[in-house]
């Protein structure tokens, strides 16, 4: 070490339980030397030559937050898109408009129709929200706009593409297709409904050149970036590594993440349903050949199963008694049959599996398979991971502890749509008790919170994240839902620090600050420890800190529902 840099802070909160917390902090060469005081570290600083930087004196500094499921430059690719969303968007070009209900999105897709000097030009449009909104589109609302120009809806929660008949028909897909995915009326006939990744990729074939446009990669990292300096993200993992090219989306990552200045370290984990279709026998060999490439900044990691549909869009698996309306939601592109055989080849590799389970049959099926797992290859420390864990029971729990297994859960529902849901969708006990928090935190699971920022309607901020599992307030302000699942603040800040960074097998590297570990740090304008629980929302975020490198923002911005 040639040099330290000492920063001093109103208090510092550590999230290592033995030295929790200290007033400053010593760093050099992006790393971490010594947290204590400016007395404690005296041992050091007599033999090293070091600043001192007071910048922080009236601020609380904290590990860097840790949103471990993102889509940052996928949910790049829709923002050059027309939006047709339920909430304010907010793309580089500026705000976007919501519409409040499907008649007023009806009404913007006419517009758009009429507004066409290209009949022959599919209209292309994303962020439709059917819980939000009123209800699915189909096809022969579509058609009622327009049977001669192509219509294209994309939802936000990319789960779900609505077409109309000219762009049914640009998809190849007829009324002899059986492939998995392809939506039908009650009689059989296609309703223009794409479900799930494979058929949502069938229906973006036709529009690729529009919605995977030259250089929108890169320009989403940039931009998302700055809504994690916003947040005090300094780590998040992109779980959909693989969904238009591994090639293509490395080599932005690459092109952007070792920047010096770009202020966010991003783990990939590939998708294995694509990782399976393009290489076969062969990927675990590419992973691991990928895996060579990483640096302290990118790097890859595990492999992640999709298995059920979306919460938002209405498409996930739930046993009895099912869905108000009759609806039986959708699978993964993977059999579940297949499920064992599929992910076994990862696990006897030592990889890290994660598992999307929205709805409590497809949780019941991944803790089926993660028993059968250890029975034919017995493992340790495994860190098996539920993804999202959206809707369960206390039986599932307990049997994901007993199983040794970690949960990443999107607390986020709970505020924003456990009532749309408690009338549309799920009906009122399952929408109450969305994230069951309390229940893993009494098991004993380790857990985190994650946004999946930003393909569902809620914001990447971690402290609102908190708030949420801490108060579990619905949209009303009002509305307590499921009061005995809500946790302590010192567990839920855990759970976007210490303990987000064991999910991501990534604990000896960040989560805390312990000498040793980088130097990443979430700059607070007040103390999520003193404060009110109910204000955690509102502590104001000044920045972040990357290997020991400040990067604050201008002003404080207060948090939105999408950053």
């Amino acid at each position: 070490m040639e040099r330290i840099t000492v920063y001093t802070a109103q208090r510092i909160y550590t999230m290592d339980p033995g030295r929790p917390v200290a007033s400053a902090i010593a760093i050099s060469e992006g790393r971490i030397v010594s947290v204590g005081s400016l007395e404690s570290m005296q041992p050091w600083l007599r033999r090293l030559p070091h600043d001192i930087d007071d910048r922080f004196k009236d601020d609380i500094l904290m590990p860097g937050f840790i949103d471990p499921h993102t889509h940052l430059r996928m949910s790049g690719t829709y923002m050059g898109l027309h939006y047709v969303g339920p909430i304010t968007s907010h793309a580089p070009s500026g705000p976007q408009a919501p519409l409040a209900s499907r008649d007023a999105v009806l009404v913007r897709l006419k517009e758009l129709v009429e507004a066409t000097n290209d009949p022959e030009r599919p209209i292309i449009t994303w962020g439709y929200d059917p819980g939000m909104q009123g209800g699915h589109l189909d096809r022969d609302m579509l058609d009622a706009i327009s049977d001669t120009v192509p219509i294209w809806v994309l939802a936000y929660a990319p789960h779900i593409v609505y077409t109309n008949t000219p762009m049914l028909e640009r998809t190849g897909v007829t009324e002899d297709t059986t492939a998995h995915g392809i939506g039908r009326y009650p009689d059989g006939r296609l309703n223009g409904w794409f479900i799930e990744t494979s058929a949502v990729g069938t229906a973006t074939r036709p529009v690729i050149k529009d919605v995977y446009r030259p250089g929108f990669g890169q320009e989403a990292l940039l931009h998302q970036a700055k809504v994690a300096v916003q947040n005090g993200v300094t780590t998040v993992a992109d779980m959909g590594w693989g969904f238009e090219s591994f090639e293509r989306e490395w080599d932005d990552h690459m092109a952007v993440v070792n920047q010096p200045d770009f202020p966010l370290r991003i783990l990939m984990t590939p998708f294995e349903a694509r990782l399976n279709g393009k290489y076969g026998d062969d990927a675990l060999d590419y992973l691991k050949s990928m895996a060579s490439q990483g640096t302290d900044k990118l790097s890859v990691h595990g492999v992640k199963f999709i298995n059920d549909g979306s919460y938002p869009s209405m498409t996930l698996r739930l046993n009895f008694p099912g869905y108000l309306d009759g609806e039986v939601g959708l699978t993964g592109e993977t059999p579940w049959a297949e499920m064992v055989a599929r992910m076994l080849p990862y696990w006897q590799a030592g990889m890290h599996i994660h598992s999307h389970a929205n709805g409590d049959e497809t949780v019941d099926m991944t803790l089926d398979t993660l028993a059968e797992l250890q029975v034919r290859h017995p493992r340790f420390d495994h860190r098996f991971t539920v993804e999202h864990y959206c809707i369960s029971t206390v039986a599932q729990g307990k049997r994901l502890a007993a199983l040794g297994g970690l949960a990443s859960v999107n607390p986020y529902f709970v505020h924003y749509r456990s009532l749309i849901h408690a009338d549309s969708g799920f009906g009122p006990d399952r929408s109450e008790a969305t994230a069951r928090l309390g229940t893993l935190a009494e098991a004993g699971v380790t857990f985190a919170l994650h946004s999946d920022f930003n393909l569902v309607v809620g914001p990447m901020a971690p402290l609102v994240a908190a708030w949420i599992a801490v108060n579990r307030i619905a949209l009303d302000e009002a509305t307590v839902m499921a009061p005995g699942e809500r946790i302590s603040v010192e567990r839920a800040l855990r759970a976007v620090t210490i303990d987000a960074a064991y999910v991501l097998n990534r604990d000896h590297e960040i989560g805390s600050l312990e000498v040793g570990k980088l130097a990443d740090l979430a700059v607070l304008g007040g103390d999520p420890f003193a404060v009110d629980p109910m204000a955690l929302r509102d502590i104001p975020v000044k920045g972040t800190v990357i290997a020991g490198r400040p990067h604050m923002i201008p002003r404080v911005i207060p948090h939105t529902i999408n950053g």
